[in-house]
């Protein structure tokens, strides 16, 4: 993130030398060092215990299928978020949650925590968030999503994972 403005007192903010931090943003009002904040949230790629199928919702009014999603709460851990959303949005229990990667999704300024999932149920019992949800066969979820997206991004590196971790001997 870049920061143009004080968020205490609006001043217009310049680069200041830190002493053991670098070049960070400095307000002469306020007479303090301003460092970079942005939210953190969740992905979660949801699969079903037999991990051939993996669930993928449409939310918002918008027809492209997407990733389980979430801020995370203060005072949440990462992995606290990835339950909670996925009961919340779907209903459903998490279980054998396993951290893939992290990203920085620029538009929304949001460090994204990518975990997969899997849950015992097949059927969900969505909240308003969720216009729809399906199951797909795993290798097919790829071609679903938005090309260049997130979502996208995130599953690739899965997929990238899967096979590295299959070519390992």
């Amino acid at each position: 993130m870049n920061m143009a403005y004080c968020p205490v007192c609006g001043t217009r903010l310049h680069r200041k030398e830190h002493p053991t931090d670098g070049s960070i943003p400095y307000c002469d009002t306020c007479g303090d060092y301003r460092f970079p904040f942005f939210s953190t949230a969740i992905s979660a790629i949801v699969l079903d215990e037999t991990k051939r199928r993996m669930l993928l919702i449409r939310q918002y009014g918008d027809d492209e299928p997407v990733l389980v999603a979430g801020y995370v709460d203060k005072g949440e851990t990462a992995e606290q978020a990835v339950v909670r959303e996925i009961r919340e949005e779907l209903g459903m229990t998490a279980r054998e949650l396993h951290f893939k990667r992290s990203h920085y999704y620029e538009p929304t300024e949001t460090l994204m925590l990518n975990y997969t999932v899997t849950v015992p149920e097949t059927t969900a019992s969505p909240n308003l968030e969720v216009d729809s949800w399906f199951w797909v066969p795993v290798e097919e979820a790829p071609g679903l999503v938005h090309p260049g997206g997130l979502a996208e991004t995130l599953l690739g590196d899965f997929f990238e994972k899967t096979k590295e971790t299959k070519n390992v001997p």
